[in-house]
C-alpha cells in the first residue's frame, strides 16, 4: 500500500501567526494517527517559522507514527537530529526569504556539503532521505552518497496542473514514473510530495514504484472547511483509488 505522510508545519504556522498554543501540532499528529495517515513529518526551519524545538518531543509523545524530520544540511540541524533521533531524516533545500521549498536539493553540486551531514545522520540511526528533482543524475548521486531514500519534487507537476497545460503535465507526470523507476534500479526507496492535491494525486499516486507521498500544506487548508480527519481520509482513498485502478 501506497504511505501517507502528513506534514503538519502549517498548523504551527497558523499558531505562531498570533503566537500562544492554538492550534497544536502535537493534536493534529494525533488526529492524523486516527484518520489512517502513516507518518508525521515536519519540517524544523533554521527560522522555526513554523514547527520549534518545544515541538519535536511533543509531537513524538503524542503519536505512535514514525516521525520524518526535514532539515537543512547544516551542522545545527544535524546535532539536533542526534540528538532527537527521528525515524526518518529529509534533506531539503532551505532558504529564509523563500516562503516553501523552491526545488529539489542539488545533491550533485553540493556533494561535499552534504555527504558528511548524510554520515552523521546514518550514524545516528535516521532513515536519510533527499528531497530532489526528478533527475537521473541527482538519483545517481544519491546512490554514492548512500541514501537509501529519495523524495521526487512534484511541484513542477503542480504548477503546471493549475495551468491546466495537458502536454505539460504529462511530461512531468513521465519524468517522474522513470525517476521512481531508476531510483528502484538503483536499490533507493523513491517517495514524491509538494503541491499534491485532491484533483492532482491519483496520476502520481498510480506510479506503482513509489512508496509514499508527503503532503501537507494542502490537506491543513482543507482541514480548515472540512476538518482534518475528513481531509486525511479522503486523500487516503484517493491514493489507494489510483492503485486499485493501476492493478485493475
Amino acid at each position: 500500500m501506497l504511505r501517507l505522510g502528513l506534514n503538519i508545519d502549517h498548523v504551527a504556522t497558523i499558531r505562531n501567526a498570533r503566537g500562544g498554543a492554538h492550534p497544536d501540532p502535537v493534536r493534529a499528529a494525533a488526529v492524523a494517527q486516527s484518520a489512517g495517515a502513516d507518518g508525521i513529518t515536519i519540517h524544523l526551519r533554521e527560522d522555526r517559522r513554523h514547527i520549534r524545538d518545544g515541538d519535536l518531543e511533543a509531537i513524538r509523545s503524542a503519536t505512535r507514527l514514525p516521525i520524518n524530520l526535514e532539515m537543512a544540511a547544516t551542522d545545527e540541524m544535524a546535532e539536533i537530529a542526534e540528538r532527537f533521533k527521528p525515524h526518518a531524516a529529509c534533506l531539503v533545500p532551505e532558504k529564509r526569504e523563500e516562503r516553501t521549498t523552491e526545488g529539489g536539493l542539488d545533491v550533485a553540486g553540493l556533494h561535499n556539503t552534504i555527504a558528511p551531514i548524510v554520515r552523521r545522520l546514518k550514524d545516528a540511526g535516521c532513515r536519510v532521505s533527499l528531497f530532489i528533482e526528478p533527475d537521473p543524475v541527482q538519483i545517481a548521486v544519491a546512490e554514492v552518497l548512500g541514501a537509501p531514500v529519495v523524495e521526487l519534487h512534484t511541484g513542477r507537476y503542480a504548477e503546471l496542473w493549475l495551468e491546466g497545460d495537458e502536454a505539460g503535465v504529462a511530461r512531468e507526470l513521465a519524468r517522474l514514473q522513470d525517476a521512481a523507476r531508476e531510483a528502484v534500479r538503483r536499490g533507493i526507496e523513491p517517495h514524491a510530495g509538494h503541491g499534491l492535491t485532491f484533483d492532482n494525486v491519483k496520476p502520481v499516486a498510480a506510479i506503482a514504484e513509489l512508496a509514499e507521498l508527503n503532503i501537507g500544506h494542502f490537506l491543513i487548508g482543507e482541514a480548515i472547511f472540512t476538518g482534518l480527519e475528513t481531509a486525511v481520509k479522503r486523500m487516503r482513498a484517493l491514493m489507494d483509488e489510483a492503485r486499485a485502478e493501476k492493478v485493475a
